[in-house]
């Protein structure tokens, strides 16, 4: 059965259905348009994450805009975009299974391909299976620059990308994303800890290129650093996706003096369904909204939000005296994390002229939803 959308093109804001998860494009565009004007200034490309927003429809806007083309971590993802249109992906992780490497070889055949690796039995495979196909990709060498997730050591990079040539594959450089970074808190952290990612860097490209083999490109770095890669003259291509909604988490960072700022653009419409004496309780609960990272923030409201299960939300007030909101009153929410808040839902509903008086404009499908494999 089809899901329904919340809302229809045209109807106003206070039409729209609740729980729902609402543009405003607006604040989406403005957004667009400054880290593409930072990527372009700099002379660095711009391969947002997809992961994120998991919208062929978004992903067009953001390549329109000078993005040579979207990140996604998931194979399932990539055929998503890929069917709705999108020709440039990047899968910025690892596949081992090796049914998942024969849908990623059929892919390659489709579109322009590239993916990470950080193993030797993860090349082998890769390349039996685009050899069994007869279709070839891009590899990038995947190294840990101090997220503790995936990655080899930067001594480990150089045997990693002979094999990945000797296989006869294109070797198109390193994957350097420091995902711990993002949410540090203070700028002084987070420099800090991309001081130490370039230099695990530096050390990886001197091993390569003292082997022999040319590492034309570094790619890497999310929201809350790009601008610390871009400074860096080691990276030459960013993968910043949450600039473009910016959740309740990253608005958390302090903000660096030398970086662009990004406005909330991404909410969810809810209503208040009850009221107590001393609270008052909406119709978005965690499945709703992710709260991996935390709850989210109320917009705009001397309220705050506590967990009220599945399907409900309850607010409190931030003050004494401060007034709840009555029943059936709108109240909106910034999610703490965007991106798995985002795969909760099956369509985003585009808002242009503002949330308290503004007009849907589209209904993006979320294509990707519930990708995972």
């Amino acid at each position: 059965m089809t899901a329904h959308a919340a809302a229809r093109v045209g109807d106003g804001v206070d039409a729209i259905d609740t729980p729902a998860l609402v543009i405003d494009l607006d604040a989406m565009e403005r957004n667009l348009a400054t880290m593409a004007a930072f990527a372009q200034a700099r002379g660095l490309q711009l391969r947002p994450h997809a992961k994120m927003h998991k919208s062929a429809a978004i992903a067009r806007l953001q390549m329109r805009a000078g993005a040579v083309g979207m990140c996604v971590q998931k194979v399932g993802e990539a055929e998503a975009l890929a069917d709705a249109g999108v020709t440039d992906l990047y899968i910025s992780n690892e596949v081992i299974d090796p049914r998942k490497l024969a849908r990623v070889a059929a892919l390659a055949g489709r579109v322009t391909l590239a993916i990470a690796v950080d193993s030797a039995p993860g090349v082998e495979r890769l390349a039996h299976a685009l050899k069994a196909a007869g279709t070839t990709l891009a590899v990038f060498v995947e190294v840990d620059v101090g997220h503790g997730r995936c990655g080899v050591a930067p001594t480990a990079a150089s045997a990693l990308a002979h094999q990945v040539v000797a296989h006869g594959l294109r070797f198109a450089g390193l994957q350097a994303y420091h995902g711990r970074a993002q949410h540090l808190r203070s700028p002084a952290e987070r420099a800090a800890a991309i001081r130490h990612a370039v230099t695990q860097v530096r050390a990886a490209q001197a091993g390569i290129t003292s082997a022999g083999i040319r590492c034309p490109l570094v790619t890497g770095a999310g929201s809350g650093s790009f601008a610390l890669e871009a400074a860096s003259g080691v990276y030459g291509e960013l993968q910043c996706g949450s600039y473009l909604f910016m959740d309740r988490d990253y608005a958390d960072n302090e903000p660096a003096p030398d970086a662009p700022r990004f406005e909330h653009a991404l909410f969810v419409k809810s209503q208040v369904m009850s009221r107590g004496a001393s609270h008052a309780v909406v119709d978005a609960g965690h499945k709703a909204h992710a709260i991996d990272s935390g709850l989210p923030r109320v917009w705009q409201r001397d309220l705050k939000f506590s967990n009220g299960g599945d399907e409900h939300g309850i607010l409190m007030p931030m003050h004494a005296g401060a007034p709840l909101p009555d029943l059936g009153e709108t109240v909106w929410l910034v999610p703490g994390h965007c991106d798995p808040t985002v795969n909760l839902h099956d369509h985003y509903i585009a808002v242009r002229g503002g949330l308290q008086a503004g007009v849907v404009e589209a209904v993006w499908p979320i294509d990707a939803r519930g990708r995972l494999t």
